[in-house]
């Protein structure tokens, strides 16, 4: 199982709100080659991390199933974020759309670009509740951690999930 995290927090070059946004993201993210979408989270709303000024997010994720390299994946996401007006500035900086793959199966990699499963994603409330969603066994390849334990573990991060959206 593929699983990208999705999140924005600005408006998308044409106008369109955060969640729209990611909406579009999930319809983009079903036309890469060799990849096809198998469940889209519900959506949360986040406070930024770390904590800044920013807007809050919008985030989910997506599973997908699908033979395609690490590597080919992260370029045709990050195409989708240009896509939407991402321009890379500074880290954690506000952005119309950030798309991080989460984990690929069992993968484990430390180099080159992308590291999985991400090295990140069991601090995040974003990416772990609505994950949970679309993959409730998930377990950590990595650290072996299933997903229950990693929310459970959390530090407190403030976050809802957006009801109707």
């Amino acid at each position: 199982m593929i699983l990208i995290a999705i999140g924005a927090n600005l408006p998308r070059e044409g106008g369109s709100t955060p969640i729209e946004t990611c909406r579009w993201a999930v319809g983009r993210i079903a036309t890469i080659p060799g990849l096809r979408v198998t469940a889209v989270s519900a959506w949360y709303e986040s406070a930024p991390v770390p904590p800044s000024g920013q807007p809050p997010y919008v985030n989910g994720v997506v599973a997908a199933e699908g033979e395609i390299d690490p590597v080919t994946l992260l370029a045709a996401l990050q195409a989708i974020e240009a896509e939407a007006g991402r321009r890379r500035t500074v880290a954690n900086a506000a952005r119309p759309l950030d798309l991080d793959i989460v984990a690929m199966g069992d993968c484990v990699r430390d180099a080159p670009d992308p590291i999985l499963p991400h090295p990140r994603a069991e601090e995040r409330a974003f990416v772990l509740l609505p994950l949970r969603d679309v993959a409730p066994a998930w377990c950590n390849p990595r650290t072996g951690h299933d997903i229950g334990a990693s929310i459970a573990a959390l530090a407190d991060q403030q976050i809802r999930r957006l009801e109707g959206a």
